[in-house]
């Protein structure tokens, strides 16, 4: 129009990121598939379409962020991003709730599964004690939450230096979250195939520890902006999306805790026994 822009609407540009993000998605889902099937050429294909990937979203996240800081995020467009992250983290909600229905399903109903002998956890699952890494790791998680909402704060009120400092402790709490999963994974003896204890038990806190490494590298990337200056008190979408995405995580990591590990310990499976038994 000669008149130029009349509307508060982002009009994007045409972008070569989402074609070639889907391209790396189908190389990479090519080379696992591969590497799965035992095929000669499966690792590399794997790693080629890994980096493709990585090197994709950099390119796509860069230039939405120059859409950013050059003016195309006005409020309207601001207020639908948080819509659609409202109903992004809907959905990954309803992810969670399959598992924790297929693991209620079976911890209150053991008579009707197949293969555990209508025992609940299944003979000889060897459970976790929920009271030490997984209690450390709520802590962690819990800790973790005051701490980007100690950055969110410090934002708002123009101080940087906090908004930093907030965000490399969410970082390292993050990453620490992850170790001692890792280890916890390491020496954990319960078998994913052969019962649904094991399925529903690592499909659940897996996913859960796949969500926390995306939200720390989500933070990350929030940590390299501030660093290069954006973010204001009255724009920060990014980060804000970043916030809510990791309370999230710690809100399901609650749960998680509580049903899981609780309610599936040797302690879980004496209150079932007493109410349903």
């Amino acid at each position: 129009m000669a008149a130029g822009k009349t509307h508060d609407f982002h009009i994007l540009n045409p972008s070569p990121w989402p074609i070639a993000m889907a391209v790396a998605a189908l190389i990479f889902a090519a080379g696992a598939i591969g590497w799965m099937h035992k095929a000669a050429w499966g690792p590399m294909v794997f790693f080629a379409g890994f980096a493709f990937v990585i090197a994709a979203f950099y390119f796509w996240w860069s230039s939405v962020i120059h859409e950013a800081n050059t003016g195309d995020h006005t409020p309207v467009v601001q207020l639908h991003h948080r819509y659609g992250m409202i109903l992004f983290i809907a959905s990954e909600v309803m992810f969670f709730v399959a598992w924790f229905w297929a693991f209620f399903n079976a911890a209150l109903f053991p008579s009707a599964q197949a293969g555990i002998d209508g025992v609940w956890p299944p003979a000889g699952v060897e459970v976790l004690d929920p009271f030490v890494f997984p209690l450390l790791n709520t802590l962690i998680l819990l800790l973790s939450g005051t701490t980007i909402t100690w950055a969110h704060h410090a934002l708002i009120h123009g101080d940087r230096k906090s908004l930093k400092q907030g965000l490399i402790l969410t970082i390292l709490l993050g990453m620490i979250f992850s170790a001692v999963q890792a280890y916890e994974y390491y020496h954990a003896t319960i078998p994913f195939a052969g019962n649904i204890y094991g399925s529903t038990f690592y499909m659940a806190t897996g996913f859960h520890g796949f969500h926390v490494i995306v939200g720390t590298i989500f933070l990350i990337v929030c940590l390299r902006r501030a660093y290069k200056g954006d973010f204001t008190p009255t724009q920060h979408f990014g980060f804000e999306a970043a916030a809510w995405y990791w309370h999230f995580v710690d809100v399901v990591w609650l749960f998680l805790f509580i049903t899981i590990y609780v309610w599936g310990s040797k302690f879980g499976a004496a209150v079932v026994h007493n109410a349903f038994g």
